[in-house]
């Protein structure tokens, strides 16, 4: 079983910066898509980011990019999302995801493998 750990969370002001890392163990793909999402209490999860196995495509949620960066390194089998000039609205859980095929998503049900979440706290 694929198991997803995110950390790199915390509780930042208004205009900081966080990396969020997300690493992979047990059994591993060929090749795989990865991504991230975020959600709100009382909030459906949402997409945020999404990479291919390697790194020739991304995708983003258009509100956030330019702000946001989705990146891999596949020797450590880790992803990450590099959030910049945060906004309080930005305040979320942020789960990372993985589907075992190199064919970038947006919709949820899409990826098979998901992490526990890392809360990002963002205040004025």
């Amino acid at each position: 079983q694929v198991q997803l750990v995110e950390s790199g969370g915390g509780v930042v002001q208004a205009g900081d910066s966080l990396r969020l890392s997300c690493t992979a163990s047990g059994p591993t793909f060929t090749e795989y898509t990865s991504a991230w999402f975020r959600q709100v209490p009382g909030k459906g999860r949402e997409f945020v980011a999404a990479i291919n196995w390697d790194s020739s495509y991304d995708d983003y949620d258009k509100s956030l990019e330019g702000r946001f960066t989705i990146s891999r390194d596949n020797v450590k089998n880790t992803v990450y999302l590099q959030l910049n000039n945060l906004k309080p609205e930005d305040t979320a859980t942020y789960y990372c995801a993985e589907r075992s095929l190199n064919d970038v998503k947006r919709l949820l049900d899409k990826y098979s493998y998901w992490g526990q979440g890392t809360q990002v706290t963002v205040s004025l």
